[in-house]
């Protein structure tokens, strides 16, 4: 049913349980997997004294790195075709828009997201970045719930 999908990924956990999710659906479907990377390059505050935005920069490129690597390992350890994919974004760019875009140009069955990452007070609201994902795709969204594989989450099922 779902030949080609996309999952978001960011370090967070809700993320890593989405691409569990992710790659248990690539396994059952034979389906290619791409994870998503986004280096966020937030707003530049060069007269804040003591603040290089540089070093943030650096450590969420690292992390996409990291991230990259493992989940190319673990792809290639289930037998799961794919490629993972990092973006770097502008100050001005939408992450969500880019998801969007990534999954459209990957011609994505499905996209995976964990519904809380790791984006500050963003993570607290709804009008997160996967709730606009939601509001945009054109294509099925699948949402891992923060609390998804908890033993809280389990023992209340």
């Amino acid at each position: 049913m779902f030949n080609r999908i996309i999952v978001a990924i960011d370090g967070s956990r809700t993320s890593q349980r989405a691409f569990q999710a992710a790659l248990d659906l690539a396994v059952t479907h034979r389906s290619v997997l791409q994870p998503y990377y986004v280096v966020e390059h937030g707003p530049m505050f060069l007269d804040v004294p003591g603040y290089d935005p540089s070093a943030l920069q650096t450590r969420l490129a690292e992390q996409g790195s990291s991230l990259a690597r493992e989940a190319a390992d673990a792809m290639k350890a289930r037998g799961v075709a794919g490629e993972v994919v990092t973006a770097d974004a502008t100050a001005s760019d939408d992450v969500a828009t880019l998801i969007i875009s990534a999954a459209s140009r990957f011609n994505a069955d499905l996209l995976v997201m964990g519904t809380h990452g790791r984006k500050g007070v963003q993570r607290l609201i709804l009008g997160s970045v996967a709730e606009r994902c939601l509001r945009q795709a054109n294509l099925p969204v699948l949402l891992i719930p923060s609390a998804a594989a908890t033993p809280d989450a389990a023992n209340t099922a």
